[in-house]
């Protein structure tokens, strides 16, 4: 039986240029799971994804960055793409949202080109990932241990690499989100 996640929020942190399944199958998984998911984006109205290079479909934006706080949400997810962490690792409100998911030791999934953002924002130091080749050795060099996983838990951050790793990703962050804040990631974060 799947597990429920019912009653719990969790945001979506998105802008143009996500990879389209990487927001949306987690999208639906959180939903079937019971959540109440929102798109949140430094945007109003709507995003664009892509499917690799191609542009994909556009996403409604349920809430804008600027109005958002972790305080309202049991968990954040970050999609990859090669745009959209891109854009989110240079945005300074962004940052602050996702350190705020931290510090609060709420459980966060970042899957693809995601874990950028988690290199900007100085959240990966100490801690152990996986992500699309790339980028693990920015990842390396942000001093995070990486792993050549389908999926990666370390302390309620759950970390895949790409797209075909998505059904590993989104059973992993419902389990960690049922299981609500992890001590470990509130440590991490203060380090």
């Amino acid at each position: 039986m799947a597990q429920s996640i019912e009653g719990r929020k969790v945001a979506i942190l998105a802008t143009h240029g996500f990879e389209q399944a990487e927001l949306t199958e987690p999208q639906k998984a959180l939903k079937r799971a019971g959540a109440t998911v929102h798109v949140v984006s430094p945007e109003k109205g709507s995003i664009r994804g892509y499917q690799h290079l191609e542009k994909g479909d556009e996403v409604a934006v349920d809430k804008v960055l600027a109005e958002a706080k972790a305080d309202d949400y049991d968990a954040l997810v970050i999609p990859g793409g090669l745009f959209n962490p891109d854009e989110l690792r240079t945005n300074e409100a962004a940052l602050k949202f996702v350190r705020d998911f931290f510090t609060a030791g709420k459980p966060v999934g970042a899957i693809c080109h995601g874990p950028q953002v988690l290199i900007s924002a100085d959240l990966v130091k100490g801690r152990t990932l996986t992500a699309v080749a790339p980028i693990r050795k920015d990842l390396s060099n942000a001093g995070a241990t990486v792993l050549d996983q389908e999926v990666v838990t370390d302390k309620g951050l759950v970390t895949s690499r790409t797209p075909k790793d998505l059904p590993a990703f989104c059973a992993k962050l419902i389990e960690e989100i049922a299981e609500g804040r992890h001590r470990g990631q509130a440590q991490a974060a203060a380090e």
